[in-house]
């Protein structure tokens, strides 16, 4: 049995960033019409059965009202918190019940949510968010057309896939967090409403990723530096007044800031990189998330063992190479 699992946020894209900033907001109901056909793709690529979290809006039950589809659509029995650890918790079930694939729809802290739930399962992110360095912006049909071609073997994963790197969050030498995309030091003792805009308060930045075209603290980075995601080294930043460098950077839907940066130094895989700040707070993938108490030491190592992700552009390439959707009758091809 092949089986896929869509775990969609009916948080995502309505944080604090459509009122600091001019962020769209992302309604539940387009991501119903998004599941509506990631299931087409998935039943049309040859899964045999859709697992998906159940949420408060029911986002997937709405998606089936329109559609009938040939394979069963279940939902995981777990508890609903409408949190962040829904995500975590249906993705660590979803992998101990034979899911082959997991499709995300969510922004980078979703996926993130997914990946401290399981980094076994091939993950299809797909973008719902704010700040979307790491998931993909595209059709959610095609999507489904790749996930399941993942999820049912037809491809090898190889052809399929790349190994993305993530940070370990570290204090007093424990793992307690991950990153995906960056990791703020933030000089502030407050969590507040999360979401990381004030860059003077931000001393030390870590990027597993960046490029000139990304949104948010990547953007930073991807003025400077290119990394890829697969790529086994990330970047490091010290920012500050007295700087030689200044950057300006889309840090945030119609919001720019000019950033100071003091110092660029490249990270090597297991390499540990110490947190200057304590007390204070750790912002993973744009949101404040780990605590510094007084007297701990925080600290950022890069990690290449990351989540298996599925690009979907290279997987219909193959599919393509395979002739998978090509039906050859005894008559000329067209030239």
């Amino acid at each position: 049995m092949s089986t896929v699992a869509i775990l969609a946020n009916p948080s995502s894209g309505k944080d604090i960033r459509r009122l600091v900033a001019h962020g769209s907001v992302f309604d539940n109901q387009e991501k119903v019409r998004m599941v509506r056909r990631l299931i087409l793709g998935l039943e049309r690529s040859g899964a045999t059965r859709i697992l998906y979290m159940p949420d408060g809006y029911g986002i997937v039950p709405r998606a089936l009202n329109a559609i009938s589809p040939s394979i069963p659509v279940e939902a995981v029995e777990m508890p609903i918190r409408n949190n962040q650890t829904d995500t975590s918790i249906a993705a660590g079930v979803m992998e101990t019940l034979g899911a082959q694939c997991l499709v995300v729809l969510g922004g980078d802290g979703t996926s993130r949510a997914a990946c401290k739930g399981s980094v076994a399962v091939p993950l299809l992110p797909l973008s719902t968010g704010t700040n979307n360095v790491f998931p993909l912006m595209g059709e959610a049909t095609v999507a489904g057309l790749a996930a399941g071609l993942v999820a049912t073997g037809r491809l090898p994963r190889e052809d399929c896939c790349y190994r993305s790197c993530m940070f370990d969050i570290l204090l007093d030498g424990e793992v307690v967090d991950l990153a995906l995309v960056d990791a703020a030091v933030y000089d502030d003792v407050f969590l507040a409403s999360r979401a990381i805009w004030q860059i003077d308060k931000v001393p030390q930045l870590f990027l597993t990723r960046c490029g000139a075209s990304s949104i948010g603290l990547s953007a930073i980075g991807g003025q400077l530096r290119s990394i890829r995601p697969e790529e086994p080294r990330g970047l490091a930043l010290r920012l500050g007044e007295g700087s030689p460098v200044t950057v300006t950077a889309v840090i945030a839907p119609g919001m720019f800031a000019d950033v100071p940066v003091r110092s660029i130094t490249e990270m090597a895989p297991g390499e540990i990189f110490c947190v200057d700040v304590s007390p204070g707070l750790i912002a993973v993938d744009g949101e404040r998330e780990v605590e510094i108490p007084r007297g701990s030491r925080a600290a950022v190592r890069l990690n290449t063992q990351g989540p298996l992700v599925v690009d979907v552009e290279r997987t219909m390439a193959a599919a393509r190479e395979n002739g998978l959707f090509v039906n050859r009758h005894n008559r000329k091809e067209p030239a």
